[in-house]
């Protein structure tokens, strides 16, 4: 039966697996677990409470409806809270942990949060803070038990049939049209916008993904590390629970190798930066042997960069890899649990490099395409080898219109399209044009059905020569050398390309260290000038796969990695770049002027 509202999912569940351990948590280094059941009465206890607080209801206008936020990292009580305010017709507010005070500031107010749940001490003090300048924050929730605050436990209370009875009205009079959550989304440029989805349009997402998770049933397990606020691991956990997978929070982003070897999980979802950080875990590893073992190693990644799923190399080829998967690629699935098959990776492109190495390596990359405004998804690569195509986001899914503009930008339409901006309708006009919505991103279709990414048209910038640079192309290609860590492209106005580089200071300090020189530290490693001369090789090598104007003609190393907590990257990790612009203005004048 066609789930319309997002509660309808858990419940569902419950009908299949009441007794399934559904969520497992890690509490005192010992993995323990909620049943289906229990998250159930749990979120209908919470939901009760809620109301007996005055929140939810039935109100039909947007802005009458009630906002409850949650500010926390992964937990089952965070998916508990989330199916809580879906069953009273309330609307969640998703705030990522490591927001800036200013902006969570500006989205309490603009979103006229009534009630906020935090999962520390640490965030309480932040949100106790902000509270005499947000009028309509009324409450404060703990998952976490804190002295002087209000925890979450005390609205598991038992409750009566009348209780019961009026939730369940108004369950029943919540439309699939209603508002289900504001997801304010940082960006790469300007404010927050508030992205308003409905129970239709996450449903109909969850619905038209489901057939395409072929590789777990109900015997599976996934990790989940992505955060919870981001629309693809909320979406994703509602397919787990569809697909009767029992799902394992994380204890952190920094134990995540160690939870996988617990776990043994059939598959997760990632971003390609996290994707690119096991790589290099991976390739150090392996610049550490000698011998026979190095030569080895060497030779296993090479037969992994020139795999192809579209290309059968002969009896010799296909020979070798299985070699190579005994001596090698078999040792890097049993780092990552031993029992994935694949991984979904969004958000932002991941280096076709790293697709055909994983992939080579029997753990499947599913590169996928979406955007908060389109509940995420709208394209992906299958799981099935005839359904996905290294370098490209895959083919559209099903029930759902998908095509390129005639400037080549991706446009789309179906139920999954959000409902708008809150509170801003030009903004939405802007977006949303004859029910087409306008994604930004510029695209050509590969063997006439695979879409390929090319650039965000908002990213796009002409040289003084007239000629367009699409930035991310050439970044990603770059990023492929083992001693470039980061890097943005620049150069808009400009007569020649440039990048800001941070590089891998420690497969550099390795590298050298092998030829006898010494380098400590970041700041003498981007000084250096043997440094400066292998990153220009470098750079050498991937211009010679770009267009003479798309060369990068001159860079400039940092010393500091970009992150979310230094504000460079956004909390799905994508380069902030007129955070990066404003800040390295100097630096990036230094390239740009005459030598």
């Amino acid at each position: 039966m066609s789930k319309t509202k997002l509660y309808q999912f858990l419940e569902s569940y419950v009908e299949r697996f009441p007794m399934k351990k559904l969520f497992y948590y890690k509490q005192d280094k010992i993995w323990k677990s909620y049943t289906c059941n229990e998250v159930y009465e749990m979120s209908l206890q919470m939901a009760i409470s809620m109301r007996k607080l005055g929140l939810g209801g039935n109100q039909t206008e947007v802005e009458q409806k009630d906002k409850i936020a949650i500010l926390s990292n992964n937990r089952p009580e965070w998916c508990i809270a989330d199916y809580a305010v879906q069953q009273i017709g309330a609307v969640l507010v998703p705030i990522y942990p490591t927001i800036n005070v200013h902006e969570m500031e500006y989205i309490l107010n603009d979103a006229q949060v009534k009630l906020i749940i935090v999962s520390d001490k640490t965030l309480y003090k932040k949100v106790l803070e902000l509270q005499k300048n947000v009028p309509s924050l009324k409450a404060i929730y703990t998952f976490n038990e804190i002295e002087g605050a209000m925890p979450v436990s005390s609205l598991l209370k038992n409750y009566s049939d009348a209780d019961l009875q009026e939730l369940h009205c108004i369950k029943e009079k919540i439309s699939n049209e209603d508002l289900a959550t504001i997801i304010y989304t940082s960006g790469t440029t300007g404010s927050p916008k508030g992205v308003m989805l409905s129970h239709k349009n996450i449903a109909s997402n969850v619905e038209n993904c489901v057939p395409l998770f072929t590789m777990c049933d109900e015997n599976g397990r996934a990790l989940s590390f992505l955060p919870l606020n981001h629309i693809f691991e909320r979406m994703v956990m509602n397919i787990y629970i569809s697909k009767g997978v029992s799902v394992y929070f994380a204890e952190g982003v920094e134990t995540v190798g160690e939870n996988l070897r617990e776990v043994k999980p059939q598959l997760f979802t990632t971003v390609p930066r996290l994707l690119e950080k096991v790589y290099e875990k991976i390739e150090a590893k392996g610049n550490e042997l000698t011998g026979v073992k190095s030569k080895i190693f060497k030779w296993a990644m090479q037969i992994a960069e020139d795999f192809d799923t579209h290309c059968n190399k002969g009896w010799w080829y296909n020979t070798q890899r299985k070699l190579a998967d005994k001596l090698v690629y078999s040792k890097w699935r049993d780092a990552i649990g031993g029992d994935v098959k694949a991984i979904i990776t969004g958000s932002a492109a991941c280096q076709m490099r790293l697709q055909k190495i994983f992939t080579c390596a029997n753990i499947i990359i599913m590169e996928g395409y979406g955007l908060t405004e389109t509940s995420p998804v709208v394209t992906v690569n299958r799981y099935e080898e005839e359904g996905r195509m290294f370098g490209t986001i895959g083919l559209p899914i099903d029930h759902q219109e998908v095509k390129l503009a005639p400037d080549g930008e991706i446009i789309c339409r179906g139920n999954h399209v959000m409902m708008g901006y809150y509170k801003q309708p030009q903004l939405t006009a802007e977006a949303i044009i004859d029910g087409w919505f306008h994604t930004g991103d510029i695209a050509t279709v590969v063997t006439g059905k695979f879409m390929k990414i090319t650039d965000r048209k908002k990213e796009l910038f002409k040289l003084s020569a007239g000629k367009y640079i699409a930035p991310q192309m050439i970044e990603n290609k770059v990023k492929e050398s083992p001693f470039i860590e980061q890097v943005m492209v620049v150069g808009a106005d400009e007569k020649f390309v440039g990048a800001l580089i941070v590089p891998s200071i420690k497969n550099i300090i390795d590298y050298f260290a092998k030829q006898g020189k010494e380098l400590a530290g970041a700041e003498n490693v981007v000084s250096d000038v043997d440094v400066q001369k292998l990153i220009r090789s470098e750079l050498n090598t991937f211009n010679k796969q770009l267009n003479d104007y798309e060369h990068v003609k001159r860079f400039q190393l940092l010393p500091q990695e970009w992150t979310i907590d230094t504000g460079e990257m956004t909390p799905t990790l994508k380069l902030k770049r007129k955070v990066i612009i404003e800040k390295y203005k100097e630096v990036i004048a230094k390239i740009f002027g005459e030598k």
